[in-house]
This record gives C-alpha cells, sequence and structure tokens, in this order.
C-alpha cells in the first residue's frame, strides 16, 4: 500500500506541473498578482516538518518551528508562553504526534482556535502512540506528509494555489536527490548488516535494505529515555563484539552513559560509527540536504567497511 500511495504523490506532481503550464506564466514564476497579501501564520512543533512546509509555502508563509536545539533531546522539550503564544495564533499548526511531542498538543488544546488547521502527522499515517515516531526518517512518510500539507495550504489560502502547485512539484524534485541516494545504498548493501543505539533509524534501515540487528528492546527503550531490559544490553554488547555488524549508526542527540559506552565498544572492535541527530543540523539547512548528508556519510562507512573486508578476503 505505500508504494501505491507513493506512486499517487508522483503522478499528482505531474499532473500539478501540467497545472501550473497551463494556467500561465504568472503562476510558473511565481508571481502573485492574484494572490492574498496576508502571510500565513505556521507554527511547525520540529524543524524537519518546518523546513518542508516552509519550503512548500515559499512566500506565502511565515514558519515557526519550535524545537530546532541542536544540544537538546527533543524527547524531554518543555514548552513555553511564548510557544503557546506562537500556536494560539497560528493559522496552520503542524506536529508529530504518537507521543513524541505531547506538549505541542497541550498548547493546541489550551488555545482552542476553531478557525485553525491542524496537520498530526501521526494520525495521517495510521499511525499511534507506542508506534516508532520518527516518521520524517522514513521517505515514504515524507512524501505523504508533503502531499497533506500542500492540500492544507490551497486549502487554507486558495487563491494562492498555482503558487503552491509549482511549489510542490519544485519540492517533489528535490526530495528525489535523497530518495535515489536511498535507492543507491539499496542497491549496494542490501542484506548488510548494522546496529543502532535507537529506534531513529528504523525506517530509514527498511528503505536501505539494511539489516538492522539491534534488539528491539533496546532500541525503544533508549528512544523513550527508559533503562534498557538487562537481557537486550548483553545482546547488544554480543552483537558489536561479533565481528558481524559493518555499522553502528549513533543518534547525537539521545546520548546516555549506556549509549557511549555502546559507541565506545563499537569502535573497540572495528565497528564504523555514524553520527545522526533527530533534528536538523545545522538548523538552517533544508530538510533535504540534511537528510542526504547523513546518507552520504552512511553510505561511505558501508563502502569504507566493504573495502576493508575485501583486503582482508584477499
Amino acid at each position: 500500500m505505500q508504494k501505491i500511495r507513493y506512486v499517487a504523490i508522483v503522478v499528482l506532481a505531474v499532473v500539478v506541473l501540467a497545472a501550473a503550464i497551463l494556467a500561465g506564466s504568472h503562476i510558473l514564476d511565481g508571481s502573485t498578482s492574484n494572490s492574498t497579501s496576508t502571510k500565513l501564520q505556521i507554527v511547525a512543533a520540529e524543524n524537519f516538518w518546518g523546513s518542508l512546509v516552509s519550503q512548500l509555502g515559499g512566500a506565502h508563509v511565515q514558519v515557526l518551528s519550535i524545537v530546532t536545539d541542536p544540544n537538546a533531546d527533543p524527547h524531554e522539550y518543555e514548552s513555553s508562553v511564548v510557544d503557546a503564544e506562537a500556536v494560539a495564533n497560528a493559522n496552520y499548526v503542524i506536529v508529530n504526534g504518537a507521543g513524541y511531542d505531547d506538549w505541542a498538543l497541550k498548547l493546541i488544546s489550551a488555545s482552542n482556535n476553531p478557525n485553525q488547521k491542524v496537520l498530526n502527522v501521526a494520525n495521517l499515517l495510521g499511525k499511534k502512540e507506542g508506534d516508532n515516531p520518527h516518521f520524517w526518517y522514513s521517505p515514504l512518510y515524507v512524501n505523504e506528509t508533503v502531499y497533506q500539507m500542500w492540500s492544507d495550504l490551497v486549502s487554507l489560502d486558495p487563491a494562492d494555489a498555482g503558487y503552491y502547485n509549482q511549489q510542490y512539484v519544485n519540492l517533489t524534485a528535490s526530495l528525489g536527490v535523497y530518495n535515489g541516494r536511498i535507492d543507491e545504498i539499496r542497491q549496494q548493501f542490501a542484506g548488510t548488516e548494522v546496529a543502532s543505539t535507537e529506534s531513529i533509524f528504523e525506517y530509514l534501515a527498511n528503505a536501505t535494505g539494511l539489516d538492522l540487528v539491534s534488539p528491539p528492546a533496546f532500541m525503544e527503550a533508549v528512544s523513550e529515555g527508559n533503562d534498557p531490559p538487562a537481557q537486550s544490553v548483553v545482546e547488544f554488547q554480543q552483537q558489536l563484539q561479533s565481528g558481524n555488524v559493518s555499522v553502528l549508526v549513533y543518534n547525537n542527540q539521545t546520548v546516555t552513559p549506556l549509549t557511549q559506552n555502546m559507541k565506545a565498544l563499537a569502535a573497540q572492535n572495528n565497528v564504523t560509527i555514524v553520527g545522526i541527530t533527530e533534528t536538523i543540523q545545522p538548523p538552517h539547512v533544508l530538510f533535504q540536504d540534511w537528510m542526504n548528508g547523513e546518507l552520504i556519510s552512511l553510505q561511505n562507512a558501508l563502502n569504507a567497511k566493504n573495502s576493508d573486508s575485501n583486503g582482508d578476503d584477499a
């Protein structure tokens, strides 16, 4: 079903582009002769969704992303009065859901703005609390969410529909670069054993065809800020010492003494470490550039490990 949805989204992008061309050059060049003069006020709970909606909205939106700190764990974010005011005044609010940003849902409920449109990504994807909430690491889920964002912007500001159509086509094309790299990794390294300190990497491991062997109980506990079961810790240590794991994917924003110990153990056993983050780093870059950068690091690590193995075999 996910592949069908992805194809449908790609087809829609082509249809939207055709409609933009037929509508005339005032749409293609981004002119706003028939547009509204007031920008839509948008609040995104996290900057990965904020980057995407900002690219879709372009000159017609003003986007505030709340969680952006590269040194903070997004799971532990505590909202402020400023955040509450921004949410209350927004035309459109985007939250991740599935327990990841309950603080944002509380702000939305408290503001009780009947004219406000809210996108809860978890609800869109049919997910619930307890499911892996790191949806932005799934290219299929990103495509579905971008499509919904585009639809919501058109609904909120129909006078500028042509502009949003072209922005959607542009963003879809740009996302194709990082999607293409995912395909490259899958073609080169499908089935390669890798590990991760938490569940953030699970969706991307599935997309790239890598075999994520870390104990699920360990990854889920770390993601939720809990202590993993002792047996899962022992199993993870044995995996890193086995010589079968090529890469350890390490979340640099949810660091604990236990994950640091696992990182050190990986290094001692010649397991290449690839750092990733939960939010866009550095905060000013585009979502797809951030993701592509992480994928390049992963691909380089896999290439290096593969070269070393071939050298050993020789």
